[in-house]
């Protein structure tokens, strides 16, 4: 492992794939100029719609989303990982899928979203993640990186379940991704006390790009695409315009929090 540049894309995507995707192209471009070598897309990257939308046209969306993160990888000389987009599984249900994809255009790992997000919040918005899309059924991948170091996968809802990152540190991670489309009405209070969390709790990195702004009708999500360290600090905050949270990775901080702080060197329960 290396030190290098790491970004987490803010966006605000909405029905349009095409508009979203050439958001996309443009941010990551602006993130590869800034010297980035690992960058991250929210999940709903490519589509943010209504639910019935995005089962109709999973096939498009997958195809095209995979083709983008392949084609933005091999252009740029980049490791990049979309943070979810919808994979069909029959006419009626998908998966939210996140792939990470190397500098050569290959898949390294694929993960399907397991915690769903099924809640009645009290500015009236409710969701119901589970009418359309089926829940993975296994661990997050961990992808080790020589150069980029070990890196583990989650998405948006993920994060407020502990074990889940728990399972990828104790295997070895260094590098968290989060990447969310996490509520305006939740995010004020939770977003960065759970991203700092996972980051303290593991002594890991934690990458996490965002959606921002309003979507459709009254979906409405948080910003603040973050970077933050082992430590718990946030190095890069991309605040409530679509943009870009640049920061370094560094082993040897890393590897100095880990010695200051060996709380997974103590743990008890495993």
């Amino acid at each position: 492992m290396k030190t290098y540049l790491a970004a987490a894309v803010q966006m605000t995507s909405t029905p349009d794939v095409d508009r979203n995707l050439t958001e996309a192209a443009d941010l990551v471009e602006l993130a590869v100029r800034r010297g980035a070598k690992l960058i991250g897309l929210p999940e709903n990257f490519s589509f943010l719609g209504l639910e019935s939308d995005k089962v109709t046209r999973a096939t498009e969306i997958a195809e095209r989303s995979e083709k983008f993160l392949k084609t933005m990888a091999q252009r740029h000389q980049i490791a990049i990982l979309g943070g979810g987009f919808p994979v069909p599984v029959d006419r009626d249900r998908v998966t939210n899928t996140a792939l990470l994809v190397d500098p050569s255009g290959a898949e390294v790992a694929r993960y399907q979203k397991v915690h769903l997000f099924d809640v009645n919040l009290p500015d009236g918005n409710t969701y119901c993640e589970s009418s359309t899309v089926v829940p993975g059924s296994e661990w997050p991948p961990l992808f080790p990186s020589p150069t980029l170091g070990s890196i583990g996968l989650s998405v948006c809802y993920d994060v407020r379940f502990p074990e889940l990152f728990r399972h990828l540190s104790a295997r070895g991670a260094d590098v968290l991704f989060v990447p969310a489309a996490f509520t305006a009405y939740t995010g004020k209070d939770h977003w960065q006390v759970l991203i700092r969390a996972r980051a303290i709790e593991n002594t890991c990195y934690i990458i996490a790009p965002a959606q921002t702004g309003n979507h459709y009708a009254r979906r409405q999500s948080h910003g603040h695409a973050a970077i933050v360290d082992p430590w718990g600090v946030v190095l890069a905050d991309a605040g409530e315009e679509p943009g870009v949270a640049i920061a370094e990775i560094d082993p040897i901080h890393l590897a100095q929090v880990r010695r200051q702080m060996p709380s997974l060197d103590h743990r008890v329960f495993r």
